[in-house]
């Protein structure tokens, strides 16, 4: 594989896997998508909600939207969110926000008030609850009755989890609350995560998925029988926006045969 390759896996053209040829190359392609989905939003609303991911995959992703010129986003019409956070202080190493500032956030002209971190310093559960009320006051509901995020950033696990729902926690059956305290046993944490219906009324749910840990797992997510407990990542399906799956050559390897089956296209 030499350049990315677009694959349209629904007959809706709302469902796509993307596979680049490296982890540098699906950093320059994400952020190209970004910018695109960023003019696109502000253009037509005036604002871009964007939810950004944690773990490493996104790191080099964000250090090239810090590099490019101020004006290729409008930054003063971004509002940052965050799909999951783990229970530490801000200042932990295990903070996605601390990561996503140190990489990004405090590298650009994003305005302090456009950053909605979940203040993990309430509590876990307290944290969700206020983090779900201002997402309701701040995201509009359009084209949805719930707020609508205009882009949301996901990974996926070796364990085939997404955000902070993983296999057989309780998060995962959870439909009313927006963001919620997700106890994770096999970590012996609690996490606080945004929830399926929230992530699933988003207009574009992009994930990023690098490395060959993760091919036999996406292999199941994209191919295998429906397991949505044991493989969260299955139940990320928009109602009304797109799917993105940006994929880099070492985590395919498993889904190539399956690819050339379905598509026949040499890989």
């Amino acid at each position: 594989m030499i350049s990315s390759q677009t694959f349209q896996l629904d007959e809706k053209g709302q469902h796509r896997l993307v596979l680049v040829p490296s982890p540098e190359a699906l950093a320059a392609w994400g952020a190209r998508e970004i910018v695109r989905l960023a003019q696109e939003a502000i253009a037509q609303r005036g604002l871009f909600h964007w939810v950004l991911s944690g773990g490493n995959t996104p790191q080099a992703l964000y250090q090239r939207l810090a590099e490019l010129p101020n004006e290729s986003i409008p930054w003063s019409q971004v509002h940052v969110w965050w799909g999951d956070e783990r229970n530490v202080p801000l200042t932990d190493e295990q903070s996605n926000y601390r990561m996503a500032w140190q990489v990004l956030l405090g590298r650009i002209p994003l305005p302090q008030a456009n950053i909605h971190r979940i203040r993990t310093e309430l509590g876990a559960k307290e944290a969700a609850s206020e983090y779900a009320a201002e997402l309701q006051a701040t995201v509009p509901a359009w084209a949805s009755t719930l707020p609508r995020l205009d882009l949301i950033l996901l990974g996926m696990g070796e364990d085939g989890h997404t955000a902070s729902l993983f296999p057989y926690t309780s998060g995962l059956t959870e439909r009313q609350q927006l963001v919620i305290a997700n106890p994770v046993p096999q970590l012996q944490t609690t996490r606080i995560t945004m929830t399926l219906p929230l992530i699933n009324a988003a207009a574009h749910v992009m994930f990023l998925v690098s490395g060959a840990s993760k091919a036999e797992t996406l292999w199941k997510v994209l191919f295998g029988p429906r397991m949505p407990l044991e493989l969260p990542a299955q139940e990320v399906q928009p109602v009304s926006g797109t799917l993105t799956w940006l994929v880099d050559a070492p985590a395919a390897t498993a889904i190539l045969s399956e690819l050339s089956k379905r598509f026949g296209t040499t890989l």
